[in-house]
């Protein structure tokens, strides 16, 4: 893989991060209860472990906890239809 697709299929799985961790959110305050909510997170959250171990293999160890971190951070900071609604 060459440094530009590299770049691509980091940015991808910061994307996918970001909205894996946003979706658990949701579940989480949404209005699904006990083990289906359970699940729903749980299954968010092992996505968000795949992405990261994708994400050692193409960045090494330390680079890839500083782009989960980022991404973890971004998550939800991004302009949506229903937060400009709200402002």
């Amino acid at each position: 893989m060459d440094e530009t697709e590299n770049k691509s299929e980091v940015a991808r799985l910061m994307r996918q991060i970001e909205l894996e961790y946003e979706a658990a959110q949701r579940g989480m305050y949404g209005f699904a209860a006990g083990a289906a909510k359970h699940e729903f997170i749980t299954a968010r959250m092992e996505n968000m472990g795949r992405c990261h171990e994708k994400l050692i293999t193409l960045v090494g160890e330390q680079e890839a906890v500083k782009t989960l971190a980022q991404a973890l951070e971004q998550a939800g900071n991004e302009p949506t239809p229903e937060k400009e609604a709200a402002q």
